[in-house]
């Protein structure tokens, strides 16, 4: 009884101090830090994935947004730096040779790829990483960083993807059949990525708040040491 009649009289200090004796001491340790996480998004040519990774800046400037490589010639209105680091194919060939791409793929005779500089350094810094890549990029991401994220964005029908081809006006017709083809070829790897995301057409927020809800879940998820 007195012990008891102690314990509720007892100042908040005294009870700590108690449990310190009794249990012997407590961690000061974070019970969880966020990672830093490879976010790789993908999906077929039209489907909005660079106005999505773009908007998702602006909302989470944190997040380093990985510039990807091409020897392929720059299109009106992109921008170097921003859109594709623009290098001649003799250039990326030479990348290759001195293991410097953490990937690459040969695409519409063109090459595309990640240069390992642009991960490592910044995931050391805590931040988060996206890559844009198509399928058999990610793939091989997904076999080099096997925590990487892997999200596929997609349009809300194969009809409203034709229409945003065709409405880009980027391609002649042979070009924009082999667009076409490809999307259907990638769309059965679906099932080969952690996350399907539908971006509709002028639904650009809700796109980037699901990506965004991702990112969140993917940050708190318990990671079993194997």
């Amino acid at each position: 009884m007195k012990s008891s009649m102690q314990s509720a009289t007892a100042t908040p200090e005294e009870l700590m101090e108690g449990l310190v004796k009794q249990l012997g001491g407590f961690s000061m340790e974070p019970t969880h830090a966020d990672r830093p996480i490879v976010i790789v998004i993908s999906g077929p040519s039209g489907v909005g994935k660079d106005a999505a990774i773009k908007k998702l800046q602006e909302v989470r400037p944190d997040i380093h947004f990985v510039v990807t490589a091409t020897s392929r010639a720059m299109r009106p209105g992109e921008v170097e730096g921003v859109d594709y680091v623009f290098v001649s194919k003799e250039k990326f060939e030479s990348w290759i040779e001195n293991d410097e791409m953490l990937e690459y793929a040969l695409v519409y005779e063109q090459y595309k790829g990640i240069p390992k500089s642009q991960v490592q350094g910044v995931l050391e810094q805590g931040r988060d990483v996206v890559l844009r890549l198509d399928v058999q990029g990610a793939a091989t991401i997904r076999k080099l960083i096997p925590d990487s994220v892997h999200i596929f964005i997609v349009a809300e029908s194969e009809a409203a993807l034709v229409e945003r081809l065709v409405a880009r006006s980027t391609e002649l017709p042979d070009q924009l059949q082999k667009r076409v083809e490809t999307a259907r070829a990638e769309a059965a790897k679906i099932k080969d990525f952690d996350y399907v995301v539908v971006n509709r057409s002028g639904a650009l927020d809700d796109t980037v708040s699901r990506l965004g809800s991702i990112i969140d879940a993917e940050k708190s998820r318990v990671m079993v040491q194997k």
